[in-house]
């Protein structure tokens, strides 16, 4: 079942004391019962919220009726693993403290040593690699297993029989990756880290359920479950602090924790009205009087040049070629051209060409099936103009897919160019499915992350330093200021004889003689005092020296002055230059983005897509069936202009292209100059003048036909 916020959801009871001709609401994917239609509605709310996980994959950010497809997927790849292995790999799994990533690779490591009867592999003989399939597994009684393997010819049919060492076998493809062994080891456990297998099944395959004696010291079974002993003992210690302030009378309760209604609520049964928290689900949203004027959506245009079915292919292979091209060796193309060189009929397209050439090169290197299977057949590592398609239809033989193996007779007779656009994207598919499982591309994949990491933990030091520099300097200035009070404090404060005399005679004897001692001090002060102010006369009274104390008064003020003044210039520095490393860091995470995600959905559920090497946003509906764009400025203002952010999809989606809509705008201006231009060529190709005999302009339409692939590889 799909976890709500990662925790188990419980489905809804159905009603007591349904009655057969009783009216209800369903839910229709988890054939839930409600009386009331607002519960109804609320609970399919709730599933519609991108709050839900898949089980078995793990993948968040879900509507519920999403991960319950994913899940069943997952499920079904998972059945598909073979018997054999699968009692193995729970040994493996059975309280391993690994992390889940670690554990698959564990397991896999493992798996792939161990054979079972029926698997179908590759063996060494004569120095040559056959398709064979393991008949019997065979005890020499010196420690190395043998295997009975029989040698298979066209068809799977057997020519002979053999006996051959583990070491000379080889998988032919390997009946599990990583991502299933994820979702097995999700769907067989019941806990993480360490990992426990379901009960009913660890007793069905004969694992012993008794906790290892290296996680005794750690953890405890109670109830069928383990625990962790150190969160349990600070549970009961968290509780028994609760307790102890509780019969203090200092525990204060939380809102709601006795679960008794409130006695007012009670007493008035009348429902209440209360008002509608936006945002919520976009098709709840009723317009309201105080909304703004909606714009009406502008119709995205359709004019692709392939089929309307295949657009989504047409993006995803161009995608992966931009963001790849380095690794690719593969020199960065527009979509454009892509979409009229896979529309044109030349056979030997020289885009064409490099595009497969450089995802097969990929999937040679990687030493993979494919690549078995081109040493079978002894064909050479180097791809050229000619050969390609040789090469082309030995992958297609591999993948055995019905629909493009039917393409392969035309590929042969060197017909390429006559598939229908629909055959050519299948073919690059399929290609970029393969070269995304390669080594090369997971290798720069966990490169990209690294790095993208790495600035994320620069970026958070930098600002971890300047909010430490700028508390140093408050602290700084506090204790400077509470000097200064200290200071003042002590010149206004008199001095006075902290010890006091015990007898009453010595202490009348001492009072004597200090007042005695102040008067004659007040005498003295009083002649210094007269002295001081007729000296200060005497200067007020000379105009050189009142000029020189004004002069430096003047000068300490206009020091002041440049002293703030240039503490203003550093912070505005120092703000100007924070901002240029955010934008710096910004730029250099963008850089490194892995993935195309949507912007967002409308109301309808229609995806919007914008592709940072085009420019343009496309709209997927959304059964993917239809597609189009906005290639305008003016198209995207009034598609924002016509969201509604009271709905949770719209706002999203609203937010997101405020985000981008700087750097949007700003390529939508591009192209619309770069199409002006394309335009204004093409015109001057019509407008040839034939009074002057000049060479014709190059039309910027076949721009796609002088393709050159300056990265290709020697």
């Amino acid at each position: 079942m799909p976890l709500f916020k990662r925790k188990p959801f419980d489905l809804a009871k159905p009603p007591e004391d349904l009655e057969p001709s009783e009216l209800v609401y369903q839910v229709r994917f988890t054939k839930e019962i409600f009386r009331d239609y607002q519960e109804y509605l609320n609970r399919i709310n709730l599933y519609r919220q991108r709050v839900w996980m898949c089980k078995s994959t793990g993948k968040s950010n879900l509507t519920y009726e999403e991960a319950m497809v994913m899940e069943k997927h997952a499920i079904q790849k998972v059945q598909q693993l073979p018997n054999d292995l699968v009692a193995p790999a729970l040994r493996i799994i059975q309280f391993s403290m690994l992390s889940l990533r670690d554990l698959a690779d564990l397991v896999t490591k493992k798996l792939q040593k161990d054979l079972f009867v029926g698997a179908e592999l590759y063996g060494k003989k004569d120095d040559g690699l056959y398709p064979c399939r393991v008949l019997k597994i065979v005890e020499n009684g010196v420690g190395k297993t043998q295997y009975e393997v029989a040698l298979l010819g066209e068809n799977k049919k057997i020519t002979e029989n053999a006996i051959l060492h583990g070491e000379d076998l080889v998988w032919k493809k390997t009946p599990f990756n990583r991502k299933i062994l994820k979702s097995f080891i999700r769907e067989s456990t019941c806990r993480s880290i360490p990992w426990v297998l379901h009960e009913k099944l660890a007793q069905k395959h004969g694992i012993s359920t008794d906790l290892p004696e290296e996680l005794r010291s750690k953890f405890f079974l109670q109830g069928g479950q383990l625990v962790n002993r150190t969160k349990k003992r600070k549970n009961e210690n968290r509780n028994n602090v609760g307790e102890a302030n509780g019969e203090s009378g200092k525990f204060k309760r939380n809102k709601g924790e006795t679960g008794k209604p409130d006695a007012s609520k009670e007493e008035n049964n009348q429902p209440e009205d209360e008002p509608v928290k936006y945002p919520i689900d976009d098709l709840l949203v009723k317009p309201g009087p105080d909304d703004p004027l909606f714009t009406d959506r502008p119709s995205p245009s359709r004019d692709f040049n392939v089929p309307m079915d295949c657009i989504g292919d047409l993006l995803m292979v161009w995608d992966f070629c931009s963001s790849f091209s380095r690794v690719l060796n593969l020199w960065p193309f527009s979509l454009e051209d892509f979409e009229n060189a896979i529309c044109h009929k030349d056979s030997n397209l020289v885009l064409i060409v490099e595009t497969h050439s450089a995802l097969l090169r990929i999937l040679i290197k990687d030493d993979g099936e494919y690549s078995l299977a081109l040493q079978n057949k002894k064909r050479k590592s180097k791809i050229s103009l000619i050969t390609w398609t040789e090469y082309v239809c030995d992958f297609l033989e591999m993948i055995n897919v019905t629909e493009l193996c039917s393409c392969m007779t035309t590929i042969k007779r060197g017909h390429y160019g006559l598939l229908d656009a629909n055959a050519k994207l299948g073919i690059l598919r399929e290609l970029v499915c393969h070269a995304l499982e390669t080594d090369l591309i997971r290798g720069k994949l966990d490169d990209l992350i690294e790095q993208r990491r790495a600035l994320g933990a620069t970026v958070r030091g930098e600002a971890l330093e300047y909010a430490r520099k700028k508390r140093e300097e408050k602290e700084q200035l506090k204790g400077e200021s509470n000097g200064l009070v200290v200071k003042e404090n002590s010149m206004e404060s008199t001095g006075s004889n902290p010890h006091m005399a015990e007898n009453g005679e010595e202490n009348g004897d001492m009072m004597e003689e200090v007042i005695s001692s102040r008067q004659s001090n007040a005498f003295v002060n009083r002649k210094q005092l007269n002295g001081q102010s007729k000296k200060g006369e005497k200067q007020k009274l000379d105009p050189k020296v009142e000029a020189e104390n004004i002069t430096n008064s003047n000068e300490k003020e206009e020091q002041k002055q440049l002293t703030g003044e240039k503490k203003e210039d550093q912070e505005k520095k120092s703000k100007e230059k924070r901002e240029q490393r955010k934008e710096y860091f910004k730029r250099e995470m963008e850089k490194r983005s892995i993935r195309t995600n949507p912007l967002g959905k409308d109301r309808d559920y229609n995806r919007y897509w914008w592709f940072r090497r085009d420019g343009r946003i496309f709209v997927e509906s959304s059964d993917s069936k239809q597609w189009g764009y906005y290639c305008a400025k003016e198209e995207v203002d009034a598609l924002m202009s016509s969201l509604n952010p009271k709905g949770e999809r719209e706002r999203a989606l609203q937010q997101q292209l405020e985000k981008f809509y700087p750097r949007i705008s700003l390529e939508l201006q591009k192209r619309s100059k770069d199409l002006a231009q394309k335009i204004a060529l093409e015109e001057a190709v019509l407008r040839r003048s034939t009074r002057v005999r000049a060479p014709p302009r190059e039309n910027p339409a076949n721009a796609f036909l002088k393709y050159v692939n300056k990265w290709k590889e020697d």
